[in-house]
């Protein structure tokens, strides 16, 4: 049985007659063409295949010649297919299959980057996906030129950038650009002035022209470092370049609350979730947030991922929520006064450029620091200096 008669469908049919021979003769004179003959041992039975739309004549012919045809096999894919009515779920699965065998391999669902030494993977993946180039995208498409164009457009600290796909996976492959090929900035002129008040403790000038020195008092707004020099024929524009130092005064007062919350018992503990697919979030929990100080929240996010380590844009997100009892208490005054004084070095160090704190007199009165200090710090700071071209009325 061929693969045409296989798709066509065939039956397998039993004829006992007392003439097997002449019963088949007559089938072959009727159009009826016998298959794979086989003689049983009463010899007065033979099995044959014929094809399906042929059973219902030879039926009848058999009939009028007194004999028996009885059927006895369906065989063929067109017998299987049409056995699959009978099995929907599975007719159903094979569609989606097909279809899934047939969409998946044209997306794009993996993602690879190469070349870059200074610019963020994640950074260029995020601006790809900008660009078009994300999860679920045409692989025709993410290798078209337009998205290669609009990639480099989107960062352009890339000199080149291609992109190429194996299945579904796509690479993209850049080239940094380097020192010498990024464009040079605008330069313009700039000087350096001061931030505070205070008296010159240190000026080193790399660049510009000097317009204070070592223990001369500054005001705040005043030019420190020049960026225009007198060169006597000319005058010489650049940006300044230098560090000043100067002895300052800060003032500081803070005040620590009498009383603090501390945790105690564990109360209860429950977990929530929610669904990442891609950016987007669906809470599978309701009341995701914390409902009161008492608890605290411990996130964790669990992506999905397939062998050799691609990552798929699936995600389940847990908050684990442990709530506590909470006691107020008094605040210890030796506590307060060491919390006071390290807040103070902490605060006035985060506030200065560069620098440190020379002396410092404080008063510590219960909960409350009022103190002033003196420090040795920068205070200056580049300014852009605006060139005006002057306007001349002509007659």
């Amino acid at each position: 049985m061929d693969f045409w008669h296989s798709a066509a469908g065939m039956t397998e049919v039993t004829l006992t007659s007392a003439s097997p021979a002449e019963t088949v003769a007559v089938f072959n004179a009727a159009g009826i063409t016998v298959y794979d003959c086989t003689m049983e041992e009463d010899e007065l039975t033979v099995r044959f295949l014929i094809k399906r739309k042929d059973f219902i004549r030879a039926a009848r012919i058999a009939k009028v010649r007194g004999d028996a045809l009885t059927l006895h096999a369906r065989k063929g894919l067109y017998w299987r297919i049409k056995s699959l009515k009978k099995r929907p779920v599975l007719l159903c699965g094979l569609l989606i299959l097909m279809m899934l065998v047939t969409f998946l391999p044209t997306r794009i669902y993996f993602f690879r980057v190469e070349g870059n030494e200074t610019i963020p993977t994640n950074m260029i993946l995020e601006r790809a996906a900008a660009c078009g180039i994300s999860f679920g995208a045409s692989r025709r498409e993410v290798r078209s030129e337009k998205m290669k164009n609009a990639l480099l457009q989107a960062i352009p600290e890339l000199q080149w950038a291609g992109i190429n796909t194996s299945g579904c996976t796509a690479t993209i492959s850049i080239r940094e650009r380097s020192e010498t090929d990024k464009p040079q900035k605008v330069r313009g002129v700039s000087s350096i002035v001061a931030i505070r008040d205070g008296i010159i403790s240190q000026c080193t000038v790399t660049r510009g022209n000097a317009s204070c020195k070592e223990g001369q008092a500054v005001r705040a707004g005043q030019v420190l470092i020049c960026g225009y020099t007198d060169c006597g024929i000319s005058i010489r524009a650049e940006q300044a370049q230098g560090e000043v130092y100067a002895v300052t005064e800060r003032k500081l007062e803070a005040v620590l609350p009498t009383t603090e919350t501390k945790r105690q018992e564990i109360t209860g503990n429950r977990k929530k979730y929610s669904l990442i697919i891609g950016k987007k979030r669906i809470n599978l929990s309701k009341d995701s947030g914390i409902p009161d100080t008492s608890c605290v929240k411990i996130y964790s996010e669990k992506y999905l991922t397939l062998p050799g380590g691609f990552q798929l844009p699936l995600a389940i997100a847990t908050e684990e929520l442990v709530c506590y009892t909470c006691e107020e208490t008094q605040t210890p005054e030796d506590y307060a006064r060491s919390i006071l004084t390290d807040f103070s070095k902490d605060y006035l160090s985060s506030q200065m450029i560069a620098g440190r704190i020379l002396n410092s007199q404080e008063e510590i009165s219960g909960f409350t620091l009022s103190g002033k200090y003196a420090c040795n710090e920068m205070i200056g700071v580049i300014q852009n200096e605006e060139i005006v071209t002057p306007y001349v009325k002509h007659d």
